[in-house]
């Protein structure tokens, strides 16, 4: 039998649980979403760019993503990852990241330093790269990280104009330095900024003369598996993507949407720009290495130590980008172009992946994408001014 003191119990456990299934606990990471009006904000501008920057269509599609403290993420797939057949952008894409790849590269050279394997004011002829570089002995590591070695751009050499490149070519990163360093350098090393694909094969190649291991594997050891980037992939043979993932495309010379996902083999961008990755990997990623969880204070504050390229509002670190308080990275590649980019003073994070490589004019889709929503989102901090 209950007492009086045992049914005054019950009956307030009872109203208790009546109360809680009105009025249901909210899981303690549950945030308000933005607001509306900003959403809708964010989403017309992408559509705007997309459109600006296609032809008789806008280019097919993108993955958007925002994330700012206090408030859920916004993320958003636009338009069409296919075609033909037409299949919606989903947020589980995976997208080539062009020279955002730059940016784990950059990251395991820190590490190295912290481990006291190299400096970055080593020369470059210290390390047994396997190609006789001009000026090896005044280029330096810092000038090859910084795009300041005056080295010729390998993509622009006409000997690579001469190979019928096709998805199995069969070329190696010293090929393609050797194409570019029959070209005079273009200035002393370290007294300008170019940007410079070739810097970035270098250093590939001393990473591995000092890790005695495949860049791709120091990568993977360093970076991939202690953070659980899963979907994150340095392809080496294969020249397809895995799935699922965002079809890429180009305009053909009648203004159609041509798809090329697949069509560089993977050696011929290597440690400039193969790599894979998703809106989820690369959310972590970015905050990461600005940030610079994986290497020390003394290298993070060299590799944030940004320098103008002459251009307004526009600077450049060790194989970083800074604007107005943004740092990140971009990357593009025939059939992608990829924003990735970090606010430290407001923990704020924003991502634009578009599956068609549009970077005239400048500063290409992807950025005009991440300067629209830093108009909206933080207007005292606009990356990528337009003057």
């Amino acid at each position: 039998m209950l007492r009086g003191y045992d049914i005054a119990y019950v009956a307030a456990v009872l109203l208790l649980a009546f109360a809680v299934l009105l009025h249901p606990a909210l899981p303690k990471d549950q945030a308000p979403e933005l607001d509306a009006k900003i959403q809708r904000q964010l989403l017309d501008a992408a559509n705007l760019e997309l459109k600006a920057f296609g032809s008789k269509s806008p280019i097919p599609g993108a993955v958007l993503g925002v994330w700012i403290p206090g408030k859920a993420p916004w993320r958003q797939g636009v338009g069409f990852s296919n075609i033909s057949p037409e299949e919606r952008m989903q947020l589980d894409d995976k997208f080539r990241i062009g020279s955002n790849t730059k940016t784990f590269v950059v990251t395991v050279l820190p590490q190295l330093v912290d481990e006291g394997k190299l400096n970055l004011d080593d020369p470059l002829n210290k390390f047994d790269v396997g190609v006789k570089v001009p000026n090896a002995d005044k280029i330096t590591v810092r000038e090859l990280c910084q795009m300041r070695s005056g080295l010729f751009e390998a993509y622009n050499a006409p000997e690579l104009d001469k190979l019928n490149i096709a998805p199995h070519t069969k070329i190696t990163p010293r090929e393609l330095i050797e194409f570019a360093i029959k070209q005079p350098p273009l200035f002393a090393p370290g007294t300008k900024w170019y940007y410079c694909n070739t810097n970035y094969l270098l250093l590939g190649l001393i990473i591995e003369a000092v890790a005695h291991h495949p860049v791709e594997e120091e990568i993977h050891n360093r970076l991939l598996v202690p953070l659980g980037l899963h979907n994150t992939s340095f392809p080496t043979a294969d020249p397809n993507m895995p799935v699922p993932f965002a079809h890429g495309y180009t305009l053909s010379k009648n203004e159609e949407w041509e798809d090329q996902t697949v069509l560089l083999p993977p050696m011929l961008s290597w440690a400039a720009g193969v790599m894979v990755s998703d809106m989820a990997d690369t959310k972590i990623w970015v905050k990461d290495y600005v940030i610079g969880t994986t290497n020390s204070p003394a290298t993070q504050k060299q590799r944030l130590d940004c320098l103008p390229i002459g251009k307004p509002g526009l600077a450049f670190g060790l194989g970083i980008g800074c604007s107005a308080g943004w740092y990140g990275y971009t990357g593009g590649i025939p059939g992608y172009n990829t924003g990735a980019y970090y606010l430290p003073s407001k923990d704020i994070t924003i991502l634009a992946f578009v599956n068609s490589q549009r970077e005239k004019p400048d500063p290409g889709v992807a950025n005009a994408i991440v300067r629209d929503f830093t108009k909206i989102l933080t207007p005292d901090h606009v990356a990528f001014p337009n003057k």
